[in-house]
């Protein structure tokens, strides 16, 4: 394979016509100038200089032959070390973020307005998934930030920051009315039509565990992937949603919905912020997470 610092040394020879003031440009010995082109030329197979008292001069067929090809691939060179300084230091290219349909809904959209606004030129790719999911694409380098529910034990991502907290709770519109004011056995609810999640999400597993713990067992009537199509049913009698009180704080302020308060209660969870292992971000994705600590300190 060519050794790029060979052909360096070579084209500074070549434009310098001199093996020391080569040496003083790279900032290497002279020695190191001279076994440098010994070696290239041992590596091609023929001359690349004549030494004349006048200094360094190409060959006919050997350095004059490949001399406009080396300076051609080290501009090229030059073009791709800029372009990247550029990428560190400017907010442009694609930033891949990956978050269930509810954490982008409930959480993310003010940040990526503001972040649009600010940095127009970054593509932003919203990736919907599960938690399970948004790890496989983070340890897979196919995502460059990711929320998950907490907690998670896998050493193949880095977990950053708790993003938002959740406290599941019990919501339902009128039709269910005897279930308000006062709070009630959460082994009662085995008695009603339960609206939940799939149970593969991690937050119906949390819910089954916990209730399990307390000797309940909440088998939903109906399962759904969408805590909004979850919210919508609940609004129109259909069931009792099992539901983050932060997803539907605007339904339980306008009574569309009212909470129903269990003992005991459902435990509180939380998001987290994750980041693809031994990964440096790049400084799009400096510049959300930036904005995201900062809107987590403004809340305090």
């Amino acid at each position: 394979m060519a050794n790029l610092e060979l052909y360096k040394v070579f084209y500074a020879v070549a434009k310098r016509g001199s093996l020391t003031k080569a040496a003083e440009d790279l900032y290497i010995s002279q020695p190191a100038v001279s076994q440098a082109i010994k070696q290239l030329e041992t590596q091609l197979g023929g001359t690349l200089f004549n030494r004349t008292h006048k200094g360094m001069e190409l060959s006919e067929a050997g350095g004059k032959q490949i001399f406009p090809l080396v300076e051609q691939a080290l501009k090229i060179f030059e073009q791709v070390e800029n372009r990247y300084a550029e990428l560190k230091d400017s907010a442009a290219g694609v930033v891949r973020i990956c978050a269930s349909d509810t954490v982008a809904t409930h959480f993310l959209l003010p940040y990526i307005k503001e972040y649009h606004e600010r940095y127009p030129d970054v593509n932003l790719v919203l990736q919907n998934g599960t938690s399970a999911e948004t790890i496989e694409l983070l340890k897979n380098k196919k995502g460059d930030i990711g929320f998950v529910n907490l907690p998670i034990d896998d050493s193949g991502i880095n977990l950053v920051n708790t993003v938002m907290q959740l406290h599941d709770t019990f919501v339902a519109g009128e039709k269910f009315s005897e279930l308000f004011g006062g709070a009630v056995d959460l082994k009662r609810l085995q008695d009603y039509p339960l609206l939940m999640l799939e149970l593969s999400t991690a937050t119906r597993q949390a819910i089954v565990s916990f209730a399990h713990s307390q000797g309940i067992h909440l088998h939903p009537e109906i399962e759904l992937a969408s805590l909004e199509l979850m919210t919508e049913l609940a609004k129109a009698g259909i069931g009792i949603a099992c539901i983050p009180r932060e997803f539907v704080s605007h339904e339980l302020e306008s009574g569309a919905l009212k909470e129903i308060v269990t003992a005991p209660a459902l435990p509180s969870r939380a998001i987290g912020l994750c980041l693809p292992k031994e990964e440096r971000p790049n400084f799009a994705v400096k510049e959300f997470l930036k904005l995201i600590s900062g809107g987590l300190k403004s809340r305090g």
